[in-house]
């Protein structure tokens, strides 16, 4: 029996960081405040694009160093050169969308802070997860899994390629699932299983260290009060989303066709989506300002001649024909236009214009019988067939 993918979003709470006066006092500035006004305040560091640092003024860059270089430590306190709550929290979550692989501060915990009087600093308690044993078993994690996607990528591969390698592989290594470590990365590479934040930041870790900009972001989902997160990418100067999380949908197909093997696949429409479709559902958070996604030719269905710009049945039946004899099983299309969809969906939804699909199926390889099974992408007009 066809069954029907019914769409849905997966989503997370927003990070939230909470401030806690412990205390007022007065006084001198300590010699350790003092020497963070005179430290220098590096402009980059390597490996990273930090792209949300760029975004701060010079007294925001400056706490964002004094907070990497705490957390990094992992000391359990530390002075902060400014005691206004609302620039640490904003510092804060820049440091935490620019560095995923600090894992250990996990934006389930709460932060405190101590301010003193009317004095401009304050100390700064992170909260942070995991001994000593358990962070070195998930960087070893982590490298490793580095490792299998540089072995899946050629010599050869363009950006584009090596986007799709490590979008493909956090959805074959990890499923979506809530836990303990799953808004981080430690849930994608350690424990395989982790929710939106965790794949947003594996995802931007893997392609950093590929030297393919990558930003993670936060927002909302369109009639949901829950928060997602995803990526922007940049591929030749253009900027484009990428969303992991949605990519990785083992129930594509209801009932018993999504525990089929053969019906396993990756779902490539959220490897950059078109901005406007995505941009119907899903919506950054406001608090940074973030480039601008207006490109279409990466898209998937552009890139492999599946993207039509109105119906034609005949059109339709080439390709699909053209996928079974490359020896496909999914075959799969898009429309830019509703009118298009809309036009292919009463046919070969509601109607039986698939079923000479079929019957050229069970031409090909000489079988009596098939059964076929069809999802869709409403939102994002796309439609696919699994034989």
């Amino acid at each position: 029996m066809n069954k029907t993918w019914k769409f849905k979003i997966f989503l997370i709470l927003p990070v939230t960081v909470m401030l806690f006066f412990n205390g007022c006092f007065s006084g001198a500035e300590p010699k350790e405040v003092r020497q963070l006004r005179k430290a220098d305040v590096a402009e980059t560091d390597q490996g990273h694009q930090e792209y949300y640092f760029k975004l701060l003024s010079t007294e925001e860059k400056r706490v964002y160093r004094e907070m990497q270089r705490g957390v990094k430590s992992r000391e359990k306190e530390f002075y902060l050169s400014i005691a206004d709550g609302q620039k640490i929290d904003r510092v804060y979550h820049a440091f935490l969308k620019d560095h995923p692989e600090i894992f250990w501060v996990h934006n389930h915990k709460q932060v405190y802070k101590t301010t003193y009087g009317k004095n401009e600093y304050c100390l700064f308690s992170p909260g942070y997860s995991y001994s000593e044993g358990e962070i070195k078993e998930i960087q070893t994690a982590m490298e490793l899994a580095y490792k299998e996607v540089l072995s899946f990528i050629p010599p050869e591969a363009d950006d584009y390629e090596k986007v799709k390698a490590v979008y493909t592989y956090l959805i074959d290594l990890a499923d979506y699932e809530a836990s303990e470590d799953d808004q981080s990365i430690a849930g994608i590479f350690w424990k395989k299983r982790a929710v939106c934040a965790g794949y947003a930041g594996a995802a931007q870790y893997l392609l950093e260290r590929l030297e393919i900009p990558c930003i993670y972001v936060e927002g909302t989902a369109k009639g949901n009060r829950d928060g997602h997160a995803w990526n922007i990418i940049q591929l030749d100067g253009q900027y484009y989303y990428m969303d992991v999380t949605n990519g990785d949908q083992p129930e594509f197909l209801e009932g018993d066709a999504a525990r089929i093997v053969e019906h396993k696949t990756i779902l490539y429409d959220y490897l950059c989506p078109f901005p406007e479709e995505y941009e119907q559902v899903y919506t950054p958070s406001s608090e940074f300002a973030l480039p601008k996604c207006t490109e279409t030719d990466k898209n998937f269905y552009v890139l492999n001649q599946a993207c039509f710009d109105f119906y034609d049945w005949e059109q339709l039946y080439h390709l699909c024909c053209l996928r079974l004899d490359n020896g496909a099983a999914v075959v799969r299309f898009k429309f830019r236009t509703q009118e298009g969809f809309d036009q292919a969906y009463k046919e070969w939804i509601q109607g039986n214009a698939a079923q000479e699909v079929a019957r050229y199926y069970m031409n090909f390889y000489g079988l009596e019988e098939v059964e076929y099974h069809y999802g869709v992408f409403e939102n994002l007009k796309t439609i696919y067939y699994m034989f």
